[in-house]
C-alpha cells in the first residue's frame, strides 16, 4: 500500500483505524511558518467523532502530537511528522466480518488483493479514520495559504433531500468562509440545518444512513495557477478528493448542469472592474484550461451514505463460498457529511499549496 500524494510538497499518511496510532509526514513545507495550534485543533475537532448524535459515538479526542519539523511553534523546513494515538477502539466488533465482506466497503477487493492479510478492524488503512491526518496537513496548509491571501471554506449543501443555499459563485467573501470554518455543522442557512438533522435522524432511527453533498470555495487565488491536460487544477484536486473514502463524485462550477446549457448561457463573459479583468459570471468555477482564472474556485463533492448500517444485508462467507446475511455491529455514523466538511477543505488546501509551491 502507498498513501503518498503531492509533487513539490508531499504528504504521507500512515496507520490503521484500530492500530496504536495514525499520523502523517509532510515533506518540503516552507520554514519560518508560525503555526496557530488552536486553529489546527478546531479543524481536528470538526472532523472528530463522538460529539453529536449525527455521528458515530466512538469518542476520539484526535489531539495531534508533532514529533518533528516544528521548533517553538515555527516550522523548521525539516519533515513535519505528527501522530494521533487511537484510544477508543473496540476491535471485537469486527471479529464476525473477517471473511464476510461488508457491502460497499473495501473489505472484498482488499481481501483478494492482500490475500486476507489486510487489517479489517474499522476498515484498517482504508478507514475514514485516516482522514484525521489529512485534516491536520490541510490545517497547516491553510495557514501557509493565509499568508498568501488565500482563504478556503466549505459547507454542507445537501443531506438527503434537504438542501442549503449554494454559494454565489462569482461573489464569495472571506467573512462567510471564515464563519463556515468555525462551525461544527457548517451551513449557510439555519433552516437548512434543521431539515438536514431531520434527514439524519430519520435514517438513524431506521437503522440506516444517508449521504449528501459538500460545496467548497477558495478565494484569493492568483490567475494562472495550474496547467493544461494532466496537471490541471481540476485533476490535482480530484486526485486528493477521491482519496477521501466516502467521495464518489466531484464537479467544478456548474458541473453537470453544463449538459443542459447553451454556450451563450455557459460562457463567462469578461469585464473590467476597478482596472482589473474579471468575469461577469463564474460557471466554470474559477478554472479554465486547467488554470485558475482569479474568480473564486468552486467545486462540489458527492458523499455516499455510510456503508456500515445495522439493517441486515446480503453478503457471502469467503471460507465456505456460501451466501449469508450480515448484521453489522459496532459504532457507525448515520451520516458522514457534517464531519467530512473539514476533510474536504483540508484536501483542497493541501492540493492548492502544492500547486502554488
Amino acid at each position: 500500500m502507498s498513501s503518498v500524494i503531492g509533487n513539490k510538497i508531499k504528504l504521507s499518511v500512515f496507520g490503521e483505524s484500530h492500530g496504536k496510532a495514525i499520523g502523517c509526514v509532510i515533506d518540503s513545507l516552507p520554514a519560518g511558518v508560525k503555526l496557530d495550534m488552536e486553529k489546527i485543533y478546531l479543524d481536528m475537532s470538526r472532523r472528530a467523532p463522538g460529539k453529536d448524535k449525527t455521528a458515530t459515538p466512538r469518542l476520539e479526542k484526535d489531539i495531534p502530537v508533532i514529533i518533528s519539523g516544528v521548533l517553538e511553534g515555527v516550522t523548521t523546513g525539516a519533515p513535519l511528522a505528527m501522530i494521533i494515538e487511537n484510544t477508543n477502539t473496540k476491535s471485537g466488533d469486527y471479529s464476525d466480518i473477517a471473511t464476510t465482506p461488508r457491502p460497499s466497503h473495501s473489505d472484498y477487493p482488499a481481501y483478494v488483493k492482500y490475500g486476507g492479510n489486510n487489517d479489517i478492524r474499522g476498515g484498517g488503512h482504508f478507514s475514514g479514520r485516516l482522514t484525521a491526518p489529512l485534516v491536520f496537513a490541510g490545517a497547516v496548509a491553510k495557514q501557509v495559504l493565509e499568508q498568501k491571501g488565500i482563504t478556503v471554506g466549505a459547507h454542507i449543501s445537501k443531506i438527503g433531500k434537504a438542501a442549503d443555499e449554494h454559494f454565489d459563485m462569482n461573489n464569495i467573501d472571506k467573512e462567510l468562509l471564515e464563519s463556515l470554518t468555525s462551525k461544527a455543522f457548517s451551513v449557510i442557512s439555519p433552516d437548512a440545518e434543521i431539515a438536514m438533522r431531520n434527514e439524519i435522524e430519520c435514517a438513524r432511527l431506521s437503522l440506516d444512513s444517508v449521504g449528501g453533498e459538500i460545496e467548497c470555495a477558495v478565494i484569493g487565488l492568483p490567475v494562472g495557477a495550474g496547467s493544461n491536460m494532466f496537471s490541471s487544477v481540476e485533476g490535482e484536486l480530484s486526485k486528493i478528493l477521491f482519496g477521501v473514502p466516502a467521495v464518489k463524485g466531484v464537479e467544478f462550477g456548474a458541473g453537470f448542469d453544463f449538459c443542459e446549457m447553451l454556450g451563450s448561457q455557459a460562457n463567462d463573459a469578461y469585464c473590467i472592474e476597478e482596472g482589473k479583468v474579471k468575469t461577469v459570471t463564474n460557471n466554470n468555477g474559477g478554472v479554465l484550461g486547467g488554470m485558475t482564472t482569479g474568480a473564486p474556485l468552486v467545486f462540489r463533492v458527492a458523499i455516499k451514505p455510510t456503508p456500515s448500517i445495522a439493517k441486515p444485508q446480503k453478503s457471502v462467507d469467503l471460507n465456505t463460498m456460501e451466501e449469508k446475511t450480515l448484521e453489522i455491529k459496532g459504532r457507525h455514523d448515520p451520516c458522514i457529511v457534517p464531519r467530512a466538511v473539514a476533510v474536504i477543505e483540508s484536501a483542497a488546501a493541501f492540493a492548492l499549496l502544492d500547486i502554488l509551491s
